[in-house]
């Protein structure tokens, strides 16, 4: 792809933010509504265009955790905000002119994780489980080597210890398992068809009416 490509010709391992969900959307996986701004009128319009509330987020391939180093405002209800929230982040990475994420604000109470790590042996191997914050904590994913099938993936969903979050539960309807499915499907594909990808972290996946919509997502590429 002319993302990898153009980032391996510049000697970049990690793509950005805005890159990687690209990468991710070429392969029909669904990600949030966003544009990449640089300036006050490119936030404005950009807003305008997704509407509020919104995410705003420093975007640069360097920052992996952007929460933890002040880089992401949530629930933007309004303009005069919005401009705040970009100032503030712009000073806080290097002053005018870096790059911003203007995002959709996705609503949901079920957070899982997902991605790819690539293996010199075995190749390309897709992992499934619990998202949010507490990933690490939790540790509640499992794997497959890809490329996977239906039933493999079906499979994963199933054999994670809190797979009830997947079913309907206090007023939350049932994850769509199919759709689900899609998603770990196609991670493992990415993986098959771009060797240069030796890694793909998608934290969270925000299950919203039921479907997931990936919502943070980082490729690491081989190093040269």
């Amino acid at each position: 792809m002319n993302i990898i490509e153009k980032a391996v010709s510049k000697g970049k391992t990690t793509l950005s933010e805005y890159e990687s969900k690209q990468v991710l959307s070429a392969y029909q996986i669904p990600v949030t509504q966003e544009f990449l701004v640089y300036n006050e009128n490119d936030l404005i319009n950009a807003a305008k265009r997704i509407g509020y509330p919104l995410v705003l987020k420093g975007c640069d391939a360097k920052i992996a955790h952007k929460t933890e180093k002040n880089l992401v405002r949530t629930a933007i209800d309004s303009e005069k905000n919005a401009i705040t929230a970009f100032n503030n982040i712009q000073n806080s990475m290097t002053g005018n002119n870096a790059a911003v994420i203007v995002q959709e604000m996705i609503e949901g109470r079920r957070e899982l994780v997902a991605g790819m790590i690539r293996d010199h042996q075995f190749g390309p191997s897709v992992m499934f489980g619990i998202g949010g914050i507490f990933t690490e904590i939790f540790n509640d994913v499992t794997f497959r080597i890809a490329p996977l099938s239906r039933q493999d993936a079906l499979e994963m969903m199933d054999e994670i210890r809190g797979n009830r979050i997947l079913d309907a539960f206090r007023g939350m309807t049932a994850v769509d398992r199919e759709q689900l499915s899609d998603i770990l499907i196609h991670i493992g594909q990415i993986g098959i068809e771009n060797k240069m990808i030796c890694e793909i972290d998608i934290n969270p996946i925000i299950i919203s009416k039921g479907r997931g919509i990936v919502v943070d997502a980082m490729i690491v590429l081989e190093s040269s």
